[in-house]
């Protein structure tokens, strides 16, 4: 299998094991949520490592080893985003599965196992027409201020969603215009949905419109824009001027 095909692959099939389990009923709350991040990140990372041994990984349910950063190539996990939005039996939490070369999103799969949904980098899927005013995704349970500061600005109607991956594939599907988060996320949350974003051609940056890096000493990113091309700059332009 090329990267590609292995990274939708394991998205998928990791997406299924979280279902199965979901279905089964045995679990709840806090107890099938620890449950589910468990057996995603042990299927995915036994996965990776026996397709592709020589890669370094980083996943947010595993120990960190920095020798990843002499590794050209890392794939960088979340093996369940949006923890509570699957415990809470909701349909907006996907897989992320990514490969970065030399620090740089190159492939991508996030999975939306409760939609039957598996975006990848290698299939990009074509953007519909937007609509001005825009559409902007926020979290549900906590929107940042700066992302209702910038909509207001912009004068866009603004979407409560879950998981980072749920947000950034609602840009992919052309459901929503923007995705701008100011709250604080880590590589982990965002190199999938980056990867598939850039792929289909959407705008990919931090909020200031630097470049988005992985497989950093710290994995922490204070922020995160995706959003269609035309909104690039009134998003940049509104959120430099708070």
């Amino acid at each position: 299998m090329t990267d590609a095909e292995l990274a939708a692959s394991v998205a998928e099939q990791a997406g299924r094991l979280l279902m199965d389990l979901r279905a089964r009923g045995d679990l709840a709350g806090k107890d099938l949520g620890a449950e589910g991040d468990r057996i995603a990140n042990r299927f995915l990372c036994d996965a990776l490592r026996r397709a592709r041994p020589d890669d370094a990984i980083l996943s947010e349910e595993e120990q960190d080893n920095l020798r990843r950063m002499d590794n050209a190539r890392c794939w960088i996990v979340d093996p369940l985003d949006g923890t509570r939005e699957y415990s809470e039996g909701r349909n907006d939490w996907a897989v992320h599965v990514a490969l970065t070369l030399d620090k740089t999103p190159a492939v991508g799969a996030v999975g939306l196992p409760a939609l039957g949904e598996v975006f990848r980098s290698d299939q990009p899927l074509p953007l519909p027409p937007g609509q001005n005013p825009p559409r902007m995704v926020v979290s549900r349970s906590r929107p940042a201020p700066e992302a209702e500061a910038v909509a207001a600005r912009l004068g866009a109607e603004l979407v409560a969603m879950g998981s980072a991956g749920a947000k950034a594939m609602a840009v992919v599907r052309g459901d929503v215009e923007i995705y701008l988060h100011t709250g604080g996320q880590y590589e982990w949350d965002n190199c999938a949905p980056a990867a598939v974003a850039l792929a289909a051609g959407l705008h990919v940056s931090r909020a200031d419109g630097t470049r988005l890096l992985y497989n950093n000493k710290t994995t922490y990113l204070p922020d995160l824009l995706i959003c269609r091309k035309e909104w690039a700059k009134p998003v940049l332009d509104a959120f430099l001027a708070l």
